[in-house]
């Protein structure tokens, strides 16, 4: 029997969100997991008598954010979209998830890659930039590396479900994430099974990212498939989570645009589906 769950999100969940204190932020610096050569390469380097550089990460930036005490801690580590760090990422979703007990840390997938915004144009591969932050959270001392969470939002949720599907780059890195969160990513249908317990948020008037898509890849999960839950919330729209978008706006020809009754539907479930996963 498949594992997969659909959800049409109309009704609140009744789920009590607790709201704490947290620590101040902290800037910190790492590097993304380097991207390994294939086998391919390395053997044709020895035919050739090639001397292979070694491969290198990419350093980022990130917003390290910790409850009080020791740990050690659960934690999330957070994906922007493809329009940067807007508010809600960089500093709502880290204060309420610190609050909830977990240690956060937002990629900063942009700054050391001299980008601003690449909406309009190919996005860079993040999945590395998220495997780089696992690996940095596991040498803190105060996070349980086998109790860490994935989350991006839009193209930061694309990046979460390509880092955590069978016979992705997951299966080039040592340490995994045990779940996984994307908000209003583009699914692909034919992205195969997960590899973790996953949880999808989408807006059922999004047209960037379309929620049918990821509604035909749940059809067509294998029957060992780890369980991936879709919240569809109806008439909502890209960013509904995001009351930097209360007025809503039209970025290339898609409506972005928050939904207070939405967002607070998410939270629930954001809330439930991590106590299930990570444990407090």
């Amino acid at each position: 029997m498949k594992t997969a769950r659909l959800f049409l999100c109309l009704a609140a969940f009744a789920v009590t969100v607790p709201e704490a204190p947290a620590d101040a932020e902290e800037l910190v610096r790492f590097e993304s997991v380097p991207v390994k050569l294939s086998p391919f390469r390395i053997r044709k380097a020895r035919e050739l008598g090639e001397i292979l550089p070694q491969p290198q990460g990419t350093p980022l930036l990130g917003y390290l954010s910790r409850p009080s005490g020791d740990g050690p801690f659960p934690a999330v580590v957070v994906m922007h979209g493809c329009d940067g760090l807007r508010a809600s990422v960089r500093e709502l979703w880290p204060k309420r998830l610190v609050s909830w007990g977990y240690v956060v840390l937002v990629v900063d997938s942009f700054t050391s890659r001299n980008l601003a915004d690449t909406c309009p144009s190919r996005v860079p591969d993040r999945v590395f930039d998220a495997y780089g932050a696992l690996d940095f959270l596991a040498q803190s001392g105060f996070v349980d590396i086998g109790r860490v969470a994935l989350m991006g939002f839009a193209a930061g949720g694309t990046a979460t479900l390509d880092a955590t599907k069978i016979e992705g780059y997951e299966q080039l890195v040592e340490r995994k994430f045990k779940a996984a969160i994307a908000y209003y990513p583009a699914c692909d249908a034919d992205r195969g099974d997960a590899t973790v317990p996953s949880l999808i948020l989408t807006g059922e008037r999004d047209n960037w990212s379309r929620p049918e898509r990821c509604q035909k890849r749940l059809a067509r999960l294998g029957d060992d498939s780890p369980p991936i839950e879709l919240d569809i919330y109806k008439g909502t729209y890209h960013g509904f989570d995001a009351p930097e978008f209360a007025v809503g706006k039209r970025v290339l020809g898609h409506i972005e645009k928050y939904n207070p009754d939405a967002a607070g539907k998410s939270i629930r479930s954001v809330y439930a589906f991590l106590r299930r996963y990570l444990g407090r």
